[in-house]
């Protein structure tokens, strides 16, 4: 057992509003700059619908992520390492800009220079990428608040494969009752396969806390690594000719900070802290079987930190007692393994994601109102759970690949709490049946409601600092899957170097960072000045 620690998000769905706050303030912290004027680190999706970049999820398509071979063994959906040699100098399989969207922004100018007439002036959109006038024809979220829905959700992977599987007809209509926003960014993977996908060795994971990033200076703009993530949350900077992604704002977390999307949450949604897991088991997990086994494989993978045996293996493996501490006091491990309410962004990808989401319940005490029936009411909830098959199908697809019990779990348990609570502030008592039903007890599901409604701020970001004396923890380590012959590994030579192998990091100095992120012109290299 090879114990090491992992900072990981949950996002609870029910209280997100489709601000886009979190998407705005990432925007303008990470990438206000030229050739990123697409991209998006952090997006919130309008479901049902496509998706940024549109039908993301279609890995017959865009073939991303993990696939199980009949030995049993994992190798990318993207061809292995010989595939990828021959097809190296070639564009290899990634959205085009229009299933991204085409960026834009107004000529205002004309709004106060344009000459006296008898019309108004109007400002008519302009691409960022030509400067020229441009039609609007997609955007990040062209589906937001179902505003696009009607035209392209019939094409929702997800909803195909509904279809599919039920051999049936199935009427569109039912979005009336179920919408929901869905944040997202970088999952951060414990098995990521971008990193297995670089043929330069440029991405890597920190040893000390996970956190998936790109040496900027090792990257070669092969771009195989946006085939290899299959939820396309890695970026071709179409200036600097390198690939970028979301940090997970680590320069904040390394001083005990959150994200700025964290930070900025007006729903307050996001959760943030530390698990640890068995790095030596990751390998297994991932090439479990049975896809719907998967998020109990993943699960089984996460270490309970309250264990005197994983506490002592920790320490043992020079994880910090303050580390340990929050591990133990990680909202997100309490959310993932203690309550079980949270679940994976599509776990048969096989990347074993560490941005978990709780399902939302909203739109099933929505429907229930809207009918005359009172939504907190713990009988009409679990029977509204089990007769709304497909939005929990739908849920299922999203994130226990396909597995509706587990889903129906969860929903039983938020429906549980929301009942048992309104007995609890109305005077009512507190209903220990109910609690049993869902096989919690009166006190775990107090806890879970502060956790989940009233949870201050120190309780939600459980951030341990980073330590100064582990710095060289900061560098490369290797991937879970790097064996010898092992998918994705690369032999040093021409082509580039071992996908994931432990190599030496660049540092710059944050001014130097700042300039290069920031300068408008380049240097004679072709790189940021």
């Amino acid at each position: 057992m090879r114990i090491m620690a992992q900072v990981g998000m949950v996002m609870n769905l029910d209280k997100c509003i489709g601000c886009h706050t979190c998407s705005v303030t990432c925007k303008q912290a990470w990438t206000n700059r030229a050739g990123t004027e697409y991209v998006w680190f952090n997006n919130v999706e309008t479901r049902p619908g496509l998706g940024y970049p549109r039908r993301y999820e279609d890995q017959a398509k865009w073939r991303g992520g993990w696939v199980r071979t009949a030995s049993g063994r994992l190798k990318l959906r993207a061809g292995g390492r010989f595939q990828k040699l021959f097809s190296i100098f070639a564009s290899p399989v990634q959205p085009e800009l229009h299933d991204y969207y085409e960026p834009w922004t107004y000529d205002y100018d004309n709004l106060v220079k344009a000459p006296l007439g008898d019309d108004f002036p109007v400002a008519r959109p302009k691409s960022l990428i030509t400067g020229k006038n441009t039609t609007i024809d997609w955007s990040a979220n062209w589906d937001d608040s179902l505003g696009g829905t009607y035209a392209t959700g019939e094409v929702d992977p997800v909803i195909e494969k509904l279809r599919a599987e039920a051999n049936q007809q199935i009427k569109f209509e039912y979005e009336k009752s179920f919408m929901f926003f869905l944040p997202r960014i970088c999952e951060h993977c414990l098995n990521p396969s971008c990193m297995a996908s670089c043929p330069s060795g440029a991405i890597y994971k920190r040893a000390e806390d996970g956190i998936v990033l790109v040496d900027q200076d090792r990257c070669r703009g092969w771009r195989q690594c946006i085939t290899g993530c299959p939820y396309k949350k890695i970026y071709f900077n179409h200036r600097s000719g390198k690939a970028e992604k979301c940090t997970f704002c680590y320069p904040r977390l390394e001083v005990g900070l959150p994200t700025v999307c964290s930070e900025t949450c007006v729903g307050r949604l996001r959760y943030i802290g530390i698990i640890l897991y068995d790095a030596d088991a990751v390998t297994a997990a991932a090439a479990t079987k049975d896809e719907k086994a998967l998020y109990q494989a993943q699960l089984d993978v996460i270490l309970d930190p309250h264990d005197p045996k994983i506490e002592a293996a920790a320490r043992a493996a020079d994880i910090p007692d303050d580390w340990i501490d929050a591990a133990k006091r990680s909202p997100i491990y309490a959310l993932i393994k203690d309550y079980k309410v949270a679940l994976p962004l599509h776990p048969e990808y096989r990347t074993m994601p560490m941005v978990w989401y709780i399902p939302p319940l909203s739109p099933v005490v929505d429907l229930l109102k809207s009918q005359g029936h009172d939504g907190e009411q713990a009988n009409n909830l679990f029977g509204a759970i089990d007769e709304l098959r497909i939005p929990v199908e739908y849920l299922a697809e999203l994130f226990t690949a396909g597995d509706t019990e587990v889903v129906t779990r969860v929903l039983q348990k938020l429906a549980a709490m929301r009942s048992y609570m309104r007995g609890v502030t109305l005077d009512l008592g507190r209903d220990e049946e109910l609690a049993t039903a869902v096989g919690m007890t009166g006190a775990e599901i107090e806890r879970m409601y502060r956790l989940l409604a009233i949870a201050k701020y120190d309780e939600r970001y459980v951030i341990p600092k980073a330590h100064v004396e582990q710095a060289h923890n900061l560098e490369e380590m290797g991937c879970s899957l790097d064996f010898e012959e092992g998918p994705g590994m690369f032999e040093s030579g021409p082509f580039g170097e071992a996908s994931g192998r432990p190599v030496p990091v660049a540092l710059e100095l944050f001014n130097a960072s700042r300039l290069r992120q920031t300068a408008d012109d380049t240097s004679e290299t072709g790189q940021p000045t």
